[in-house]
C-alpha cells in the first residue's frame, strides 16, 4: 500500500507531505493530530470524542471539524493519471552542434554539446573554469539543443526532458541534477533534495545560505571564502538522501554588478573577468570559481540561515523557528517524491538549527558566522 501523508509534529505546527503532488503544507497542530487519526483510519467517532474532549468543544463543532480534515484529506490524496507525451522521446538532435565543451569535474570528463549560443549561454557560463584546454575522450555526453520552442536534453542518448521558454530555470535545474548522478554515481532516488542556496563549510560541516535574490547571497559568500571559509555549492544544493550529508557542486558564484566594488580587494582577477548580460534576469553578472579543492565532497549539515544585507537595519543574529523556515525553503527547493525520502526531509529538518541574520558591515557578518561555526551563541 502507498505512503500517501506524512505528518511531523513540530512546535505548534504540524508539517504535512502529500504524495500524490509531492506537496508540503503546514498546518495548526491539532488539525495535523485529526488528519494524522484520519490517514490511519481512526474511527470517526473516536477521533471525534478526542476532541470534545481536547478541546472542550460541542459535539456539533467537532464533527465538523473532523468532517472539514477528511475533506481536505481526500482532496489532498486523490490521485490523477498523468498524461506522457511518448512522442518527445523520437525527437532527434540535431546533426551538428555549433560548441562542443569538456568539463573536468574530478575523475570525470563530460562532454557537453550545444546546438547555438543560446544554448551556451543557459549552462556553460557557470561551469566554464572546468572547461578542458582540449579535447579528451569524455566519460559522460549531454546534448542540449531546440525543437518546436522547446529546450531538450539528452544524457548518454537518453531523452531526460523537454522545457519552454518560460521554464528555463526548470531545465538549468535538470541539468544539474543529471550531472550531480553522474558526478556521483547516484540515481535521482538517492538525493533527499536540492536546495536554492549556498552551502558554506569550515572545520568539516557546512551551514546553508539562503536568501531573496538581490539579499546579498552570493556576495557574503565570496566575502567568507575569502576569510577561511569553503564555498562547498552555491544556488544548487545537492544533499544525499541515505546520510543527509551536503554534496559539494562544482559552480562558479555568480557575482552582480554592484557587488564588484566590494570583493575587488579580495579577488582582482574579477577587474578583467567577461561580464554577461543575463536578459531573462536582466541582470549584469560575472563568474567566481570556488575555492574548494581541498575540501570534502560531502559534509553534514549544521543549520541554515537566512542572511540578508541591508544598509539601514540594525544588525541582528537570532535563532528562528523551524517552521517559518521550513514556509521559506520549501517553495524554492527540489524535495524528493518518494515516501521514504519525504519521511526522512523532515526528520533531518526538525534537527536544523535555523537563523536569520541581518547585516549592514562586512566585518561584523563574517565575525558572527565564525561564531554560528563555533557554536557561540
Amino acid at each position: 500500500m502507498k505512503t500517501t501523508c506524512i505528518i511531523k509534529h513540530i512546535e505548534d505546527n504540524s508539517l504535512v507531505w502529500f504524495e500524490p503532488e509531492n506537496q508540503y503544507v503546514v498546518i495548526e497542530k491539532i488539525t495535523g493530530i485529526v488528519l494524522e487519526q484520519v490517514h490511519e483510519k481512526i474511527p470517526i467517532q473516536s477521533i471525534i470524542k478526542y476532541l470534545v474532549k481536547e478541546l472542550d468543544i460541542p459535539l456539533e463543532k467537532a464533527k465538523t471539524f473532523v468532517s472539514d480534515v477528511q475533506d481536505f484529506y481526500r482532496k489532498s490524496t486523490q490521485t490523477y493519471p498523468k498524461q506522457v507525451d511518448l512522442s518527445e522521446k523520437k525527437i532527434k538532435p540535431p546533426n551538428t552542434f555549433e560548441h562542443i565543451k569538456y568539463y573536468h569535474i574530478d575523475d570525470l570528463v563530460v562532454k557537453v554539446e550545444y546546438a547555438s549560443n543560446i544554448e551556451l549561454e543557459l549552462v556553460h557560463l557557470k561551469f566554464a573554469h572546468l572547461e578542458a584546454t582540449k579535447e579528451t575522450k569524455e566519460t559522460h555526453t549531454f546534448r542540449v539543443f531546440r525543437h518546436s520552442k522547446k529546450i531538450y536534453l539528452l544524457v548518454n542518448n537518453d531523452f531526460i526532458g523537454s522545457w519552454t521558454a518560460k521554464d528555463v530555470h526548470y531545465f538549468q535545474g535538470k541539468f544539474s541534477m543529471e550531472l550531480v548522478q553522474v558526478l556521483y554515481q547516484k540515481k535521482e532516488a538517492e538525493w533527499l533534495g536540492v536546495f536554492h542556496a549556498s552551502a558554506v563549510g569550515k572545520n568539516g560541516k557546512c551551514m546553508l545560505f539562503l536568501g531573496d535574490s538581490g539579499n546579498g547571497k552570493s556576495t557574503s559568500l565570496a566575502l567568507l571564502q575569502a576569510h577561511g571559509f569553503e564555498c562547498i555549492a552555491d544556488d544548487f544544493v545537492p544533499v544525499d538522501a541515505h546520510s543527509q550529508e551536503v554534496y559539494k557542486f562544482p559552480a562558479a558564484i555568480s557575482i552582480k554588478r554592484n557587488s564588484i566594488p566590494v570583493l575587488l580587494p579580495y579577488y582582482p582577477i574579477l577587474e578583467i573577468s567577461e561580464e554577461f548580460h543575463l536578459k531573462q534576469l536582466d541582470k549584469h553578472v560575472r563568474y567566481l570559481p570556488p575555492v574548494n579543492e581541498l575540501s570534502p565532497n560531502k559534509m553534514p549539515c549544521d543549520g541554515f540561515v537566512f542572511i540578508k544585507y541591508d544598509a539601514k537595519a540594525p544588525f541582528s543574529c537570532t535563532q528562528i523557528s523551524s517552521v517559518r523556515a521550513f514556509e521559506k525553503i520549501v517553495p524554492d527547493s527540489w524535495l524528493s517524491p518518494i515516501a521514504a525520502n519525504a519521511a526522512t526531509f523532515l526528520n533531518w529538518f526538525s534537527k536544523q538549527r535555523c537563523y536569520e541574520l541581518i547585516y549592514n558591515d562586512n566585518s561584523e557578518m563574517i565575525s558572527e558566522v565564525h561564531k554560528l561555526y563555533s557554536d557561540e551563541l
